[in-house]
């Protein structure tokens, strides 16, 4: 993949490329407290294989971007629905084909509010609604929130403790449908633990609040739209993409039996043939 730097402001956004840049853009989108890496390399270089020219790139606390003192945020969620047309403008591309994963997918959302003709179609991943707290909907599932409790008492300089603490926590999101792969894990999580400064910036995504302003307002959105979701999701579970699906117009919902909130090596035909199709609607 081939690396850049988008600069602004005296803010620095970390991107890596990979196929034709004459072909149609695909902007990759990760969620919250998670890096690029996190879009697998193979899985970025399929959708490149399809004919199309695919960025991927670390949010702000995230990676190689410019990142806050752990503890002392001073962006928005809107700020980060920015970042991405500010990548696009780094490309000098006009729009995208906009794919985000969880908190990813709900930038997506607010991108194609804020600005409509930048966003070609927009896919979202293991996502929800960009909508006020409906307590109706079922929540994180408790055995996450145990899981990073013990963050505070890891060792974050120390690359073996940080990196079976990642691939712990990956386990805990899959399903049954695939057997889980803590050798890609792994490697992502090294790749991870090698380009970020200090991995603990990450956790300043859970400051975040809604964009109250854009929330409610999904009717608005006329792209063509793609909802991916797993029926193990213990994060955003599988009623999310039911509402989110039955609420965006122009969508359609492709379901991953078995799989959690995750990107498993076993989905990625089903969900690469899915993109593209809708990329060429």
């Amino acid at each position: 993949m081939i690396s850049s730097f988008i600069e602004y402001e005296g803010i620095s956004l970390f991107t890596e490329s990979v196929g034709d840049p004459a072909d149609p853009t695909v902007l990759l989108i990760m969620g919250a407290t998670a890096s690029g890496v996190w879009w697998p390399e193979e899985f970025c270089t399929m959708l490149a294989q399809q004919g199309l020219f695919v960025i991927r790139y670390d949010h702000r606390d995230t990676g190689a971007s410019t990142s806050c003192e752990p503890g002392n945020i001073n962006y928005k969620v809107e700020d980060l629905a920015d970042d991405a047309i500010r990548v696009l403008n780094g490309y000098k591309k006009s729009s995208a084909h906009l794919v985000g994963m969880s908190l990813g997918g709900l930038l997506a959302q607010l991108v194609a509010l804020k600005y409509p003709t930048r966003v070609q179609t927009l896919t979202m991943i293991a996502s929800e609604r960009l909508a006020a707290a409906d307590p109706s909907m079922p929540g994180i599932s408790p055995s996450v929130l145990e899981y990073h409790a013990q963050a505070g008492t890891l060792d974050w300089s120390d690359r073996e403790t940080v990196v079976k603490y990642l691939i712990g926590a990956w386990k805990l999101l899959s399903g049954s449908a695939h057997q889980f792969d803590p050798a890609l894990i792994g490697s992502m999580a090294e790749e991870d633990f090698a380009r970020t400064p200090n991995l603990l910036t990450a956790f300043n995504h859970a400051q975040l609040q809604d964009p109250a302003e854009w929330c409610n307002r999904l009717q608005e959105i006329q792209h063509p739209a793609l909802i991916i979701h797993g029926t193990e999701d213990i994060v955003l579970p599988y009623e999310h993409a039911a509402a989110l699906h039955a609420e965006l117009p122009n969508s359609r919902l492709l379901t991953l039996e078995g799989t959690g909130h995750e990107l498993p090596r076993g989905d990625w035909a089903d969900i690469v043939g899915a993109i593209v199709s809708r990329t060429r609607d």
